[in-house]
């Protein structure tokens, strides 16, 4: 096979390499082989843990601390990430509002919010920010996004024209939803959510249902939150003339998703094309001889809108072979291979202990690598 020219865009392997990281490790076992081969890198996400990251690396922006509440409504350190264009931000909710931020006996989905997201939004529009793709993976909450609208100066009464609290067990509270302070900027924005799943806000395969119990609701929690959804939901459509109740990915991030597309007009997409088209992908496979993917771990569940699986579909519309090099390959990765993937390597040539694949994946990346090219240019 006569190479010309490389692009290398891996995700992050996680607990391990960014994907830029990752990126220069297969860049360096490329030109140990052959120092005249073209590479470009441009590392990918999937909307999920690393985009963030990832968006910054690659487009040259930064990333701003800022102090806001977390799901129970404490002060912590989080981040987002302003891009290198100065009018873009990447915001992950998981870094202000997810489940990790909790210990186990902390989960609560009747109690919590996503309160600090919409602080981490209002941050980025006061460093002028016009386009935002938030993630929206990892949630703690299930309050239909009422924390996030608080935070940007929507306020939520009950009858009795008293303030209430933004979580999920005071949905059923609210009978007004006052916008006269809600921060006009908004209006001027526009809101990429990725989003990978398609639940609806209510039902059997709301938000509630499916979601809840790992954030810590017990079944009569459940159907009271689904309930209370459901009262959101009707007091959305009745005051603010939004129908989100059943539009796909409404459940999303404990309703989030349909809080978005109410109070920003979000659009919600799949997260590896989000990340595609902002980096401008299309334009990254011109002249492309061979394209390198990867992840910590390919299986079963890469051909369901993972990265490796996004960039070679648009690589095999072009006629470019792909190749995925991953941490590990597990059961079912070969049924990406028709997604247009053509052939998988594992960093790791025999049975090998986690922590020191994790802790030697740069050499370890090199040196596949190094194989990979000898064996194509036999």
């Amino acid at each position: 096979m006569k190479i010309k020219k490389i692009l290398i865009s891996p995700q992050e392997f996680k607990e391990s390499l960014t994907g830029l990281e990752v990126a220069n490790a297969i860049q360096e076992g490329i030109n140990k082989v052959d120092s005249k081969i073209k590479t470009s890198l441009v590392p990918v996400a999937d909307g999920g843990d690393g985009t963030l990251q990832t968006m910054v690396d690659v487009t040259g922006g930064e990333i701003i601390t800022e102090t806001v509440r977390d799901p129970l409504g404490r002060n912590i350190d989080s981040v987002w990430g302003k891009l290198g264009d100065d009018s873009s931000a990447v915001i992950e909710m998981a870094k202000a509002s997810g489940l990790a931020l909790l210990n186990e006996n902390e989960k609560s989905a009747t109690l919590t919010s996503t309160y600090g997201t919409g602080q981490l939004f209002k941050f980025a529009l006061d460093q002028g920010i016009k386009n935002f793709i938030i993630g929206i993976g990892g949630s703690a909450t299930n309050d239909g996004g009422a924390g996030f609208v608080s935070a940007l100066g929507a306020k939520l009464y009950d009858e009795n024209g008293k303030e209430v609290e933004s979580n999920g067990i005071s949905l059923s509270s609210i009978r007004d939803i006052d916008m006269s302070n809600f921060d006009e900027r908004v209006k001027n924005t526009s809101v990429r959510v990725a989003c990978d799943v398609t639940n609806p806000l209510c039902g059997n395969e709301g938000a509630s249902a499916i979601f809840g119990p790992q954030k810590g609701a017990n079944p009569e929690e459940v159907n009271l939150l689904d309930k209370n959804l459901l009262h959101w939901a009707s007091l959305i459509k009745d005051q603010l003339g939004k129908d989100i109740l059943n539009v796909p990915g409404a459940g999303a991030a404990g309703g989030l998703g349909a809080g978005l597309m109410a109070f920003t007009d979000a659009e919600l997409s799949i997260g590896a094309n989000i990340v595609l088209d902002s980096l401008n992908y299309d334009e990254h496979l011109r002249d492309v001889d061979l394209v390198i993917v990867g992840e910590g771990s390919t299986d079963k569940s890469t051909q369901f809108n993972k990265s490796p699986v996004a960039v070679a579909m648009r690589a095999k519309k072009l006629g470019i072979p792909v190749i995925c090099l991953s941490g590990s390959i597990g059961e079912g990765y070969s049924e990406s291979r028709d997604l247009g993937i053509s052939s998988f390597f594992s960093i790791v040539s025999g049975p090998t202990e986690l922590k020191y694949a994790i802790e030697n994946a740069h050499e370890l990346i090199v040196k596949s690598t190094e194989e990979i090219i000898r064996s194509l240019l036999l």
